[in-house]
């Protein structure tokens, strides 16, 4: 085999991350589902700031929250019970892209070491991959609020890799994010390959070694 472990992200790798969201914001404020898309836009900015270091994704996790309950002009004390009913259901969404779980059997089969990284919290992640039943095809989950590091920092990279005592040369990144996933990855001396899921434009930087359009395309590369 070329390479020995295969890292995988999560979200909108593995699982479905705009439909999770949607239920998530749905058990939190089910009395304005019509708010869903002004969320899902302000928490998307926040993130995609956070991938290019303007916060970091413990930052977001608490901004997000705040940012949505001002716009839609509930009072400041709303806050916190919207975030806790938020990540209470988020810890149990679970809506899989399709075909992880023929995916991750195949590469198990074939002898692959597999490992989770993303960027969240560790239990909301691991309880997701679980309720999905998909936590069991995993050796560990490198998580960033776990690590102290986010994806794309070379530090998330460089932990994981000593973690599970390979080189560089011994791993592949997979995920959906040419910039957290990709180039973090790319940085750190490992091959990548780039899940276009939602087709996009070429990247400037389109770094990937690999690249698929859906995750049964990965056993065709391996």
């Amino acid at each position: 085999m070329r390479y020995k472990a295969i890292f995988i992200d999560i979200d909108d790798t593995l699982l479905d991350y705009v439909s999770c969201c949607r239920e998530a914001f749905n058990a939190a404020m089910p009395e304005h589902p019509e708010y869903f898309n002004l969320f899902f836009d302000i928490a998307g900015r926040l993130f995609s700031e956070a991938k290019h270091g303007m916060h970091t994704v413990a930052e977001v996790m608490d901004l997000y929250p705040q940012e949505f309950i001002a716009s839609v002009g509930y009072p400041p004390e709303a806050v916190e019970p919207f975030k806790q009913a938020f990540r209470e259901a988020w810890a149990e969404t679970h809506v899989l892209v399709p075909e992880t779980i023929e995916t991750l059997e195949a590469l198990k089969n074939k002898g692959y070491r597999l490992f989770a990284a993303s960027n969240s919290f560790g239990h909301l992640q691991r309880r997701r991959m679980e309720r999905a039943g998909i936590l069991h095809f995993f050796e560990d989950a490198f998580i960033s609020m776990d690590i102290g590091y986010d994806k794309p920092d070379i530090r998330f990279f460089n932990h994981a890799l000593q973690a599970v005592h390979l080189n560089a040369c011994d791993v592949l990144m997979v995920g959906d994010s040419m910039t957290t996933d990709i180039i973090g990855a790319k940085n750190a001396g490992w091959d990548t390959c780039f899940f276009n899921r939602r087709p996009q434009e070429p990247h400037p930087q389109h770094v990937a070694d690999f690249e698929i359009l859906s995750l049964s395309e990965l056993l065709r590369i391996l």
